[in-house]
């Protein structure tokens, strides 16, 4: 009966645009919709399906809309890779008290990162080595103090470490330069991140690693990032932006196509390791890099 019902309502309020109207009450579907769901006590519900099921659509639709069971979200297909239709936020924006300057958070996998790079700190001249003293300390990109209100400061390795780690290990949870209650990334915590992502991951490789996780990561516009800005679609809402590198002798480069990155973890006594994403690439490059660069910051929640 109940079925009757509603076949009967639906066909009751098809116009005669081929607008379609769905309700308990005969209600005619709003003017500027093809198909117009009207209730107050009933939902509509989309496909529901795990990660691995979704992944198995042949030739999804851009546009395409899941509900996935592993992640607890609806998941839009963008072209390119699948994504929540807004950020996974972990204890929403958080405004550091140092500073007081707020962050945005996503959810990714069972990691809270920031969504924003690290921008704490007293600026110093570009030509200036970052010193133990007592004072976070942060490069701008051409000294230009509006380029880290957008794209956050470039530390150089030892100062986002604040100077806690002298041996070639992989720690996880050391505070450095992060808030309380944040810690800096491992390299094994930007693997879990990545390989959560893109399952092509290689983490042991030195270069290029994944198929489509840079593209993922990146903020997918042409206003931060240089055109092409190719592959990226922001899947993951990490918000990569491409906020250049601080030479070893004190000149920057490369704003607008690429992102560096600081991991916690060292190669050796003159390198640490950390990520790149470029605005001609989608995947990512990992590699090791001389402790006097400076480079972006990302925070993980303890």
């Amino acid at each position: 009966m109940k079925q009757i019902f509603f076949i009967f309502f639906l066909f009751s309020t098809i116009t005669g645009f081929c607008q379609i109207g769905i309700s308990a009450n005969g209600s005619t579907p709003d003017s500027s919709a093809l198909l117009d769901v009207i209730a107050t006590n009933e939902g509509f519900l989309p496909p529901r399906m795990t990660t691995a099921q979704r992944e198995a659509i042949p030739s999804p639709a851009e546009g395409l809309i899941i509900y996935n069971l592993d992640d607890k979200t609806i998941n839009v297909f963008v072209g390119t890779g699948w994504r929540p239709p807004s950020p996974i936020v972990c204890g929403k924006p958080f405004v550091d008290t140092r500073d007081g300057n707020s962050y945005k958070t996503v959810l990714i996998g069972a990691q809270c990162w920031m969504a924003q790079n690290l921008n704490v700190g007293t600026k110093i001249s570009l030509a200036t080595s970052q010193t133990d003293n007592g004072i976070f300390e942060k490069y701008c990109y051409n000294n230009d103090d509006a380029r880290c209100a957008v794209y956050g400061g470039l530390y150089q390795w030892n100062e986002m470490m604040n100077y806690s780690i002298s041996s070639p290990i992989n720690p996880s949870g050391v505070q450095g330069i992060c808030p309380t209650g944040w810690h800096l990334p491992s390299d094994a915590e930007w693997c879990q991140l990545e390989t959560f992502l893109d399952a092509s991951v290689d983490c042991n490789i030195n270069g290029l690693i994944g198929f489509d996780v840079g593209g993922q990561l990146k903020e997918a516009d042409t206003i931060h990032w240089a055109i092409p800005n190719f592959g990226a679609t922001n899947a993951s809402w990490f918000t990569a932006l491409p906020g250049g590198i601080r030479s070893g002798g004190g000149t920057t480069t490369n704003l607008k196509t690429d992102g560096y990155f600081w991991s916690a973890m060292e190669s050796s006594t003159m390198l640490a390791w950390g990520r790149a994403v470029s605005y001609n690439l989608r995947q990512v490059f990992r590699a090791d890099n001389n402790k006097n660069l400076g480079m972006s910051c990302r925070c993980v929640r303890d």
